[in-house]
C-alpha cells in the first residue's frame, strides 16, 4: 500500500451507508431495463428467476463476507485471490472484473442517456458521456458527499418501485405466477439476465478501507443489502405481471413505465421515467467508484504503476484510478448497443470471478485454518464449505445460460489481461 506519508482513504461510512450504497448499486438500471426482456423469457413466473439469481447471489456473497471479515482491503477480490492462489491468479481476476465494471457503467450510461434524450432530444453518446463526467467529479470531490448522493438517490428508486407494488396489490392473484412458456431453461435464461439487476453486492468490499469498523460492517452491510433488494425485486416482478401480460412486457423497452402507463396514462409514466435517470446514474456512481478502489488497490500493491494509487491530498479520494476507470467507461460507451447482449457479457464474467472467490474460501480453510474469521460461514463437509461449493456450482450453471457471444468475449477480455500483466510486469 502507499507509504504512511502519503494521504490515506477517510474512514467515515458505517452500516447505514454502506448497506444504503450497496442497495443503491443493486436497485439502478437493471430491474429498470432487464425485468421486460426477462419476462419474455420467463413470463408470469419471472419472480422464480429473481429467487434464482438472488439465492445465487447469497451464496456468492458469504464467501465475501467470509473473506472480507479477516481481510478487510479495497480492491478486495484481488487481495482475496492473491492470498489463495498468487499473483497471476488475484491479476487476471481482477482484470475481468475491473473490465465488467467498466463495461456496466458504459451499459448503464447509455441507459441514462436514452431516458434523458426521450425528455431534451440530446445526443445519446454525448449525454452518456456527460453523465460519466458527472459522476467522476463527485467521486473525486469527496466519498461522504458520493455516499450521501447515493442514498438520495436510493430513496427515489425504493419510492418508484413500491408505487409499482401498489398498483399491483389489488390485482395479485388475477394471473398464474407459475406460468413459464419456456419451461425451466427460460427460468433458468431469464435468472442469468436477470443477475444484472444484483451487480454491486459484492462491490460493498472496495469500501473496506472507507469504513468504520470494517471486518463487522461490511459483512452485514453486504448480506442486508441482498435481502432487501430480492425482497422489492420478487414483489415488483409479480405486480408487474399482474397488471400487464408478459408478451407485452416482453417487448418493451421501458417495462416499468409500461406498467404505469397501463394503470395512471402516459403522464404518470413521465414520472417513472424521472425515477429511472436516477437510477441509471446511481448505478453508474458507485459502479465507478468500486471499479476505481479496485484500480487503487491494485497500483497500492505494486502490480500496477505507482502514480495509479496517488489519492487527492484535500478529498482523500483516489483521484487518478478514478480517472483512468471512467476513461475505460467512456471509451466503451462509443461501441455499445443492445443492453441485453452487454448484460451477459458482463455477467459472464462476474461469474468466472465468483468461482475463483468461492474457491479461495475454500483454499483458504486449508492453507490457513488458524485464522481468525469475524465471519465464518456455517455448513462444512469433512472441512470443506459447503456454501462456496454450491456457488461454484451456480456460477457454472448460469454461465451456460449466457450464451456464445458472452463467452467470446470475455475470453478475448482475458487475453488482453494476459498482455497487459506481461507488460506490466516487465515495466515494473
Amino acid at each position: 500500500m502507499p507509504d504512511s506519508e502519503t494521504p490515506t482513504l477517510r474512514r467515515s461510512l458505517g452500516l447505514a451507508s454502506c448497506t444504503l450504497m450497496g442497495v443503491g448499486v443493486i436497485l439502478g438500471a437493471g430491474i429498470y431495463a432487464l425485468v421486460g426482456k426477462a419476462t419474455g423469457l420467463a413470463g408470469n413466473a419471472v419472480w422464480l428467476s429473481f429467487l434464482g439469481a438472488a439465492a445465487f447471489s447469497a451464496l456468492t456473497g458469504l464467501s465475501y463476507a467470509e473473506l472480507s471479515s479477516f481481510i478487510p482491503r479495497a480492491g478486495g477480490e484481488y487481495y482475496y485471490a492473491q492470498r489463495a492462489f498468487g499473483n497471476a491468479v488475484a491479476f487476471l481476476v481482477s482484470w475481468l472484473l475491473l473490465a465488467g465494471l467498466a463495461l456496466v457503467s458504459a451499459t448503464v450510461a447509455l441507459g441514462f442517456a436514452g431516458y434523458f434524450s426521450a425528455w431534451l432530444s440530446t445526443p445519446p453518446i454525448l449525454t452518456a458521456l456527460a453523465a460519466i463526467a458527472a459522476s467522476t467529479s463527485l467521486l473525486i470531490y469527496g466519498i461522504r458527499e458520493a455516499g450521501w448522493f447515493a442514498g438520495f438517490c436510493t430513496a427515489i428508486e425504493v419510492v418508484g418501485l413500491l408505487a409499482i407494488i401498489m398498483l399491483g396489490a389489488p390485482h395479485l392473484g388475477s394471473v398464474n405466477l407459475l406460468d413459464a412458456p419456456h419451461g425451466a431453461g427460460g427460468i433458468t435464461s431469464a435468472a442469468a439476465l436477470i443477475f444484472f439487476a444484483y451487480i454491486g453486492f459484492e462491490e460493498i468490499v472496495q469500501l473496506s478501507e472507507e469504513t468504520r469498523d470494517p471486518t463487522r460492517t461490511i459483512p452485514r452491510a453486504l448480506l442486508l443489502s441482498i435481502v432487501v433488494t430480492t425482497l422489492l425485486y420478487v414483489l415488483v416482478a409479480i405486480a408487474a405481471v399482474s397488471l400487464v401480460d408478459w408478451e407485452s412486457l416482453g417487448l418493451s423497452e421501458a417495462p416499468l413505465a409500461r406498467v404505469v402507463e397501463e394503470r395512471l396514462g402516459a403522464r404518470a409514466s413521465g414520472g417513472m421515467v424521472a425515477i429511472a435517470l436516477f437510477a441509471t446514474f446511481n448505478t453508474v456512481l458507485v459502479m465507478l467508484l468500486a471499479a476505481a478502489r479496485l484500480l487503487w488497490g491494485m497500483a497500492g500493491d505494486g502490480v500496477l504503476p505507482a502514480v495509479l494509487a496517488r489519492v487527492h491530498p484535500q478529498r482523500r479520494t483516489p483521484w487518478v484510478a478514478t480517472l483512468v476507470v471512467s476513461g475505460m467507461a467512456a471509451c466503451f460507451v462509443v461501441g455499445l448497443r443492445q443492453t441485453d447482449v452487454v448484460a451477459n457479457v458482463s455477467n459472464f464474467v462476474l461469474f468466472a470471478t465468483f468461482i475463483v472467490i468461492n474457491g479461495a474460501v475454500i483454499r483458504l480453510r486449508f492453507r490457513e485454518p488458524d485464522v481468525p474469521r469475524p465471519f465464518r460461514i456455517p455448513g462444512s463437509i469433512a472441512g470443506v464449505p459447503l456454501v462456496p461449493m454450491l456457488g461454484i456450482a451456480g456460477a457454472i450453471v448460469l454461465m451456460t445460460r449466457t450464451g456464445l457471444l458472452a463467452a467470446i468475449v470475455s475470453a478475448g477480455l482475458l487475453i488482453l489481461g494476459v498482455g497487459v500483466r506481461a507488460a506490466t510486469v516487465r515495466r515494473l
